[in-house]
């Protein structure tokens, strides 16, 4: 237990006015915490002590990045567009243009011409009444979230393994596990809070092992037991043999295998190709480190398996996912302390987006495919089951730019999210968005690089100006109180979604208003309604049950009146036919298994070892484009840098795009640390300062974040050769339908000499293989003291 803190300077403890609850917005952890308000303003958060997921402990993204609430650069007004330029009006203005809009394409195409993407980091009620409105009001089937790009094939490989979406394991998991493996999963900076979880266990008495599967020298690489760095793009061929050791040396519970899961002979038969030799070759790893990896995975006791980017960004996405699953089942390592799959989100409310439907799932993990869960979703809420869209999948936000881009999508509502900037191919995303047939409505605290290309733009309030409940990896329901008021106009994206629902008059089959609930905590009541009976049952909660200590796991009902720490124990699965979520998908083609086919597979509801080949990534190195290229987060930034370029500490840090060049790349250009080079590929190029690392030969890294939008240079419509999507290839994983950030083939030149570092950090997996003179520190804010209470340990801080 430690309560970290950060106030404005000059402020203590005691000049606070109040602290109100809530948890960070910042990053899918879910670090609770307690906002301070000093006439009504934010002014500092301190952690919650008692909170099970961080224990009072803080990352930097949630230590500084509330400053941007209160950033000068705040929407305050709505927008629409006049004459070619965004100018402010009123929301009745504003209301009646998307309203009046929707109609009129209503009654000329039907509702194929109305889009819906969303994100990461709106509350559950939020996305529920997204989800009612567009799902079940104007019957579109074209809803989807960023989490698209982050999230997706977590739901994916869950779906695959389990038959339904939902997290196995517990972030206490961490505290018992004696092999911690983690696949593409750079925790030290996407999950800082838990890293300090792990490395308390690594300080502690009978410390884990560490398996780290990444091409670059990360924290978690540093301190693993071993650190596999496979070529990009090689994952599948990596997991198969790794199956290949384990079954050979019949490290399995051929118990837990029999009693409880189906497909093993088939895995067997196909991962025996895959020898470590065999495999050596493809990944470019030695086989002597991918059997020792095998071997410590093989022999655990208690192993705790953890997926992110790595995997989800990569080639064959949800196969190589899938087969992280297949370890922990066929060791039959589930549903107990230490034993447990946590097939991570990127966003802090991406598990909120696919319980609710609002992205490409269905409310309360229902099955599009099964006419019994719509016909019951059309029972809560009250329409007709036709008029909820289930001939397919909800649409994918690629297939929906697709739709953009041909002219059958002709309004497109974007809400707290900057796709301008995080899509892959910007240059094409451009093209779209930007189409005179098209009418853009973003919803956003700032004026996005996507917002400047709207046709009206709607100003929302953010964390810490609204009330809502949101959830992270392990299941944990946080709720999230009001703090102060939003500056100016800004309203509540609940709000928001409400008075547009109430201006078109949405009804159900009855005649009446089809949204029925007015704000947060009515909206959380129907909500909980509609997961009674499914995997993620939150009717057990309530916003007086959650306005405690620590946030709570669901399913949290009768069965379990306090939460569940972990999901299928004794092997009890959400799989069977007539329960999951759903059927499978072909792992090549993505295409969907039919019910009789699920049925006859699965009878009695098992869990599925799918196997899956290795494909090589659609497009590879060659004599023009030598490299590849990965992209990715880092520490001290979120996505695209709406807010985090906001907060001075966190800009300071990492002010500025930079490249990620191992030391043998970096001498057969000529480059050393701080040039400025030209990273291409067929798609364009960026121009970066170099920093030398140890990323391994052949591979490039550019962080995601830096669109065209400066602190300093402001908006420059013309591009400033730094946003990564500008090489990124438009192509997605076949069943997930992820877009692959992580295997473009790329070049690299060195341009011009540097003056110094380049403006990367260099107490992050981006340190330099060399002092190079300057060090990433806090400034005198950040400098903090510690009170150790020496009869309990307890830090203070």
């Amino acid at each position: 237990m430690r309560v970290d803190s950060h106030l404005e300077e000059g402020l203590s403890p005691g000049d606070v006015d109040r602290w109100v609850q809530t948890a960070s917005i910042l990053h899918s952890n879910g670090d609770a915490l307690d906002v301070g308000v000093r006439d009504d303003r934010i002014v500092g958060v301190r952690g919650r002590a008692g909170d099970r997921v961080n224990h009072g402990r803080l990352g930097v993204k949630d230590l500084y990045g509330w400053q941007a609430n209160s950033s000068p650069d705040r929407l305050t007004r709505p927008l629409i567009r006049q004459n070619g330029e965004l100018v402010e009006t009123d929301w009745d203005t504003a209301m009646d243009r998307i309203v009046t809009r929707t109609r009129e394409l209503l009654e000329e195409q039907g509702p194929s011409a109305l889009g819906f993407y969303t994100t990461g980091q709106l509350f559950a009620e939020e996305y529920y009444t997204l989800g009612i409105i567009a799902h079940g009001g104007l019957g579109t089937n074209h809803v989807d979230g960023n989490t698209r790009l982050c999230t997706a094939t977590a739901a994916a490989a869950l779906k695959e393994s389990f038959g339904s979406d939902g997290q196995p394991g517990s972030y206490t998991d961490i505290d018992h596990a004696d092999v911690i493996a983690l696949y593409g999963h750079n925790m030290a900076e996407t999950q800082s809070v838990l890293w300090m979880r792990v490395l308390d266990r690594l300080a502690g008495p009978n410390p884990p092992k560490i398996i780290c599967v990444d091409p670059r020298p990360t924290k978690v690489a540093q301190h693993a037991t071993v650190h596999l760095a496979p070529r990009p793009g090689t994952n599948v061929a990596l997991m198969n043999a790794l199956l290949h050791e384990i079954i050979a040396h019949d490290w399995v519970d051929h118990d837990y295998i029999d009693a409880h899961t189906v497909g093993f002979d088939e895995l067997v038969k196909r991962v025996k190709e895959y020898s470590p030799e065999t495999v050596a070759q493809i990944c470019d790893v030695p086989a002597e480190q991918i059997r020792e990896a095998a071997r410590i995975l093989g022999t655990a006791e208690r192993l705790l398996s953890t997926v992110l980017q790595g995997f989800y960004q990569s080639n064959q996405a949800t196969a190589a996912s899938v087969q992280v699953n297949n370890i922990n089942l066929i060791r039959g390592m589930l549903g107990k302390p230490g034993c447990g799959i946590l097939q991570m989100n990127g966003q802090p409310t991406a598990q909120n987006t696919r319980e609710c439907g609002g992205d490409g799932d269905l409310p309360g993990f229902r099955n599009w495919a099964n006419d019994a869960h719509i016909a019951d979703l059309a029972r809560v809420w009250n329409v007709d089951p036709m008029s909820i869209p289930h001939y397919s999948p909800p649409t994918h936000v690629m297939q929906m730019m697709r739709y953009v881009e041909d002219g059958s999508i002709r309004m497109l509502w974007v809400s707290a999210t900057n796709p301008a900037v995080s899509l892959p191919e910007l240059r094409r995303i451009r093209s779209i968005l930007e189409q005179e047939r098209l009418f853009l409505v973003v919803q956003d605290i700032f004026l996005s690089e996507t917002a400047q290309l709207a046709d009206v733009v709607l100003p929302a309030a953010t964390w810490g100006e609204k009330t809502g409940t949101f959830t992270n990896v392990d299941r944990t329901v946080h709720l999230s109180e009001k703090a102060v008021e939003p500056p100016g106009e800004a309203k509540p994206d609940l709000d928001i979604f409400l008075d547009y629902a109430r201006r078109l008059d949405l009804r159900d089959k009855d005649g009446e208003p089809l949204v029925k609930w007015h704000d947060p905590e009515s909206a959380f009541e129907a909500w909980k309604e509609c997961t009674r009976g499914r995997p993620c049952d939150y009717t057990g909660l309530s916003y007086d049950k959650l306005r405690g200590e620590s946030g709570i796991q669901w399913p949290c009902n009768e069965e379990h009146p306090d939460g569940a720490e972990r999901i299928y124990e004794n092997g009890r699965f959400w799989a069977a036919p007539d329960y999951c979520e759903s059927y499978g998908k072909d792992m090549i083609t993505g295409a969907p298994l039919e019910p009789d086919e699920y049925r006859s597979m699965n009878p009695s509801g098992k869990a599925i070892l799918k196997a899956a080949g290795y494909m090589p990534p659609h497009e590879t190195p060659g004599t023009d484009h030598p490299l590849q290229l990965i992209t990715g987060r880092t520490l001290y930034h979120f996505h695209t840098r709406t807010k985090t370029a906001r907060a001075p500490q966190l800009q300071k840090a990492a002010p500025e795009v930079w490249v990620e060049v191992s030391a043998g790349d970096a001498d057969r250009i000529g480059a050393s640390e701080g040039d400025l080079a030209r990273v291409s590929t067929p798609r364009g190029s960026v121009e970066a300062r170099v920093r030398i690392t140890g990323i391994r030969d052949g591979v490039l890294f550019l962080p995601f974040h830096y669109g065209y939008w400066d602190t300093d240079a402001g908006h420059q419509p013309d591009g400033s050769g730094r946003a990564a999507n500008e090489l990124t290839i438009t192509d997605w994983d076949p069943v997930s339908k992820q877009p692959i950030f992580k295997t473009a083939a790329a070049r690299i030149e060195r341009i011009s000499g540097g003056t110094g570092a380049a403006p990367a950090p260099t107490n992050t997996a981006s340190a330099p293989l060399v002092d190079v003179g300057a060090g990433t520190a806090g400034d005198a804010s950040a400098v903090a003291d510690e009170d150790i209470d020496p009869a309990t340990r307890g830090e203070t801080r």
